[in-house]
């Protein structure tokens, strides 16, 4: 049977799962913070224990391999396979996941940028992906994360934000922020037919321009980064650390949604700022670099 939405599949497993006892939501409050130039950024504060994949001490056992059945979407190509985090902020959450052991600090490959296009092309979604764990990954296992969207919903929060820096033409010493040191981002073409290669030269051009090197020159990225992509742009952030005054900042973090725990110091968010929060923990070292090429 042809497959028309992986969103609704991913939401008819959901409600499977929940009956079977795989999958846990997190239970949160919704709040709202103002930020210069962007929507406003979603808090959400966590009323429930920390799940175990959150937490820092301890040994972690890998969820992936194998993988819990009953939180399969469908497989994807040969190398990869789609299924539901099992604990969602968001019913509908998915993993794409590589059905054998790849690391998330080493280069994304081919294989996994075509595994987003098929993915991707029956989709609507936010994907975003962290390199290792101090770029928020919970998980060595590699892992790229899909968030449902609607046609008529912007993608995220600071979706104007990405855009209005592809818009630019060139990185004006006036407006050199750290988080725009630490950002690049490429327009996306979803007219293209093969989206792996497409995709995949747009990774490597900007982890190019952030200073993280090429397949062919490090076995590994020279630092922790994170991903947003959907149809029409694509983002890479250089990050130094995790964690900053008790949040813990994946990717999703620099899309606008931030998660508040119990070590979460909400005084010092209120006060300064959630885009001085993301300045925290980003990498701007590399200070010197070319104009940004926005025709990508």
């Amino acid at each position: 049977m042809a497959i028309e939405s992986y969103e609704q599949l991913a939401l008819d497993r959901s409600q499977t799962a929940l009956e079977q006892g795989a999958l846990h939501p997190l239970k949160t409050t919704v709040s709202y913070l103002p930020s210069v130039g962007t929507e406003p950024f979603e808090l959400r504060e966590l009323n429930s224990e920390l799940p175990r994949h959150l937490r820092k001490q301890g040994p972690k056992p890998n969820p992936f391999l194998p993988w819990d059945p009953r939180l399969e979407v469908c497989p994807i190509g040969q190398s990869h396979a789609l299924i539901l985090n099992k604990y969602p902020v968001q019913l509908g959450h998915m993993l794409l996941i590589s059905k054998g052991w790849a690391a998330q600090s080493d280069w994304l490959g081919i294989n996994d940028w075509n595994a987003v296009g098929l993915v991707d092309d029956l989709t609507t979604g936010l994907w975003f992906f962290n390199s290792g764990p101090n770029a928020g990954a919970s998980q060595p296992h590699r892992h790229i994360q899909l968030l449902p969207r609607s046609d008529k919903e912007s993608r995220c929060p600071r979706e104007g934000w990405f855009v209005n820096l592809i818009n630019q033409n060139t990185t004006d010493s006036t407006e050199r922020s750290p988080v725009k040191l630490a950002t690049a981002v490429r327009r996306r073409d979803p007219s293209r037919s093969n989206q792996g290669e497409h995709i995949t030269t747009l990774y490597l051009d900007m982890a190019n321009e952030l200073s993280l090197g090429t397949p062919a020159s490090r076995q590994i990225p020279a630092a922790p980064y994170n991903i947003l992509l959907t149809r029409h742009w694509m983002a890479m952030v250089r990050r130094h650390c995790d964690v900053s005054h008790g949040f813990s900042i994946n990717a999703l973090g620099f899309a606008g949604y931030l998660l508040a725990t119990s070590e979460a110091e909400r005084s010092w968010l209120e006060e300064h700022g959630p885009e001085q929060l993301l300045a925290e923990v980003v990498d701007h070292s590399v200070v010197s670099r070319l104009p940004r090429q926005s025709n990508l």
